[in-house]
């Protein structure tokens, strides 16, 4: 039995997936995709650098680490912007 099952994934692991091919039509989805990503990245970022800021110059009066919930949300946005595109090719 152990054998059988053995042989079986050996077979399905050396079967040859067929390469992805983009179908006609989506030049413009994927540009408007790209622009996305990009917005994304850019937007992250910005929110990065702007609570940085914050954190600078609420340090005097005490109230600097109150922004290191937005530093936790921002990363959250950047990991989910940046993993979109993976997860949907896995999914379809």
């Amino acid at each position: 039995m152990r054998d059988t099952l053995q042989s079986l994934s050996t077979d399905l692991l050396a079967v040859e997936q067929p390469a992805p091919i983009t179908p006609p039509g989506t030049a413009g989805v994927t540009t408007i995709l790209g622009y996305a990503a990009w917005a994304v990245t850019i937007a992250c970022v910005l929110g990065v650098l702007v609570t940085a800021i914050m954190m600078a110059l609420k340090h005097r009066r005490g109230e600097g680490a109150e922004h290191m919930g937005n530093l936790g949300w921002i990363m959250v946005a950047a990991i989910l912007g940046s993993a979109a595109g993976p997860l949907v090719t896995a999914v379809a």
